[in-house]
């Protein structure tokens, strides 16, 4: 899965947003290392909706 993300250049390195994920950021002092964080916290936030919607009835929309 591609992700759009935001990077903003920081006093202590950088750090970066998931617009599509309300909540998912990250940062390194790299921008290399910035986004190699911010992979790890996709992953987690998605693995985290995932147990949270694990109870509920579900469906697949598709958005054209």
């Amino acid at each position: 899965m591609t992700y759009k993300v935001a990077l903003y250049r920081t006093d202590e390195g950088y750090a970066v947003t998931v617009p599509g994920l309300p909540g998912c950021c990250s940062q390194g002092q790299t921008e290399a290392e910035a986004l190699e964080n911010i992979a790890d916290a996709i992953r987690e936030y998605l693995e985290v909706a995932a147990e949270l919607a694990s109870g509920a009835e579900s469906r697949e929309v598709e958005v054209g």
